[in-house]
């Protein structure tokens, strides 16, 4: 049997003792014989692949690929991952450009030797490495999440963020970026108290009530000034205890959600 983390409590507490035995933890879960096959396998033919094609219809190699880019839920949707990376991402009518999920984008870009025109013998020095260590990390937290939803998003926050805000070089880019992320979405919603129905908004009034919101809470409208490690556990402690409390609140009034869309309706 692999390892499985250990998470004692929910909660603040539960998040504390991840923190503190989170680097013990995740070397002794990448340490597992199941995950070091799949490693040195992913290690040993991705250099062979030379199209999207040879990649989908190896299910080892997506499952790693895929991993990576925290898109495990698409492993048996191989057409579809095709199409995203012969689609590569430089034209902006490719299909990895128009989805909302910016991490059909990431994918996109990085296999982009593998896009349509491209020279599939370029691929990037170190992929395979990157891809072994990020695919190693999301199997982290999807074990997490396995016992512990709240704290796999947490996780994935505290990644995600600091990544998006050097990709993302503007203060609306990083926004839009943001809500294409689903856990760092999440994240932020939650614990800056909007309510789940807040994505049946349009967009930009999302990303207007968004920054709002956080200018209210954390005293500034753009995401980089949030980066610092302080400031992310800050917003990590918050997200836990509004998680807590959005559940409670769902169970007692689960009418407020609709409330809160009317009264917008009517500003």
């Amino acid at each position: 049997m692999s390892f499985q983390p250990i998470i004692p409590m929910s909660g603040l507490g539960g998040w504390a003792f991840l923190s503190r035995t989170r680097a013990k933890q995740e070397a002794t879960f990448n340490a597992t014989p199941m995950l070091q096959r799949e490693a040195t396998y992913f290690r040993d033919k991705i250099a062979d692949i030379r199209s999207a094609d040879d990649l989908v219809k190896d299910r080892r190699l997506l499952r790693v690929a895929l991993g990576a880019f925290g898109l495990q839920q698409d492993l048996d949707n191989r057409a579809f991952i095709r199409q995203v990376i012969e689609g590569g991402s430089e034209d902006r009518r490719a299909l990895a450009n128009r989805l909302s999920d910016k991490r059909y984008l990431a994918l996109a870009q990085g296999f982009a030797h593998l896009a349509k025109g491209a020279d599939p013998t370029l691929a990037p020095d170190g992929l395979a490495d990157r891809l072994i260590t990020r695919f190693k990390g999301r199997e982290f937290e999807v074990a997490v999440g396995e016992q512990d939803q709240t704290m796999r998003m947490a996780l994935a926050f505290q990644r995600d963020l600091p990544a998006l805000v050097q990709d993302y070089k503007t203060e609306t880019s990083r926004w839009y970026g943001a809500l294409g992320n689903p856990p760092l979405r999440q994240v932020l919603e939650t614990s800056l108290g909007l309510p789940k129905e807040f994505g049946l908004l349009d967009i930009d009034d999302q990303v207007v009530r968004m920054r709002k919101a956080l200018q209210q809470r954390f005293g500034t409208t753009d995401l980089s000034d949030i980066t610092s490690p302080d400031s992310i556990e800050k917003v990590t402690r918050r997200f836990m205890v509004m998680q807590q409390l959005r559940e409670i609140q769902t169970q007692i009034s689960p009418g407020n959600g609709a409330l809160f869309l009317l009264q917008s309706a009517r500003r």
